[in-house]
């Protein structure tokens, strides 16, 4: 691609996308600029990616026909007058926002009801190119927008679009996830560990167990329960396990987790 793309905010998730992009020779660095609050996490960006350090909002701007708004959704507010400043046309750029919570209302009452911005929920397994990601548009987005976001965000994981109304789910599922699979590869090490494993082989056990039994889901497009039902062999150590599970209320946490995160994701949007 030919666009410069400019990020503010240069934090983690940021500079996950920024080399997904560089690895798959979407862009080259000179494309690339960022700008943050924070010179260390500025300066940590750049050395990363090889892009350039910008010293304001308004020269990301200046400088780049695709935006990523990437700041805490807190901070978003402050970032989206920094803009308005500018008074450039802002139907000339493509926004796209991955901070959690905020509705599009919210980027469209100060960039005008005709921007042109996506809204993208991702996860911090981009890091390693195995993100899931969901994203929704404005109506001023053009197909030709959604699908060049859609070409960006696939350098990094899965993409999918979801009407608005489903992204907060989306948050609160594959957003907020990866802290439930960390926990539970945590908590299977720590079984392995009483059982008498030495800590670092429980752990690579657990992660891989939880890395090849996704694969499967996902190569076979089998519903877990069946493949789950696979593994239970009559009277065996498996379905041992599941009933112990079940008893503690295993499946009900976790649905409850991503209830919770969900709610909280709504609440943003109306703070």
């Amino acid at each position: 691609m030919n666009q410069a793309i400019g990020f503010i905010g240069t934090g983690q998730m940021a500079t996950a996308l920024a080399t997904g992009f560089l690895k798959t020779n979407t862009l080259k660095p000179n494309q690339l600029f960022g700008y943050d609050i924070s010179t260390a996490a500025l300066l940590k960006f750049a050395a990363a990616t090889g892009g350039t350090a910008a010293d304001s909002v308004k020269s990301i701007v200046g400088n780049s026909q695709i935006v990523f708004l990437s700041v805490k959704p807190q901070q978003m507010n402050q970032v989206l007058h920094e803009i308005e400043k500018v008074h450039l046309p802002v139907k000339e750029k493509l926004w796209i926002t991955i901070a959690a919570g905020l509705p599009l209302a919210t980027y469209l009452k100060e960039l005008g009801t005709a921007a042109r911005i996506v809204r993208v929920m991702p996860n911090t397994p981009c890091l390693v190119g195995e993100g899931a990601l969901g994203f929704c548009a404005s109506e001023g987005a053009t197909a030709e927008d959604k699908t060049l976001a859609k070409e960006l965000l696939e350098t990094v994981g899965f993409v999918a679009e979801f009407p608005e109304r489903q992204l907060n789910a989306v948050t609160g599922l594959s957003g907020s996830g990866p802290a439930i699979v960390y926990m539970l590869i945590e908590a299977m090490a720590d079984g392995g560990v009483k059982m008498g494993l030495a800590r670092n082989t429980a752990q690579n056990l657990a992660a891989q167990t939880v890395l090849g039994s996704a694969k499967v889901v996902l190569q076979t497009g089998e519903h877990p329960g069946a493949l789950k039902d696979k593994v239970c062999s009559p009277r065996g150590t498996t379905i041992y396990g599941v009933h112990s599970l079940e008893k503690d209320g295993f499946r009900s946490a976790v649905i409850n987790a991503v209830e919770a995160a969900t709610r909280r994701s709504n609440e943003l949007g109306s703070e």
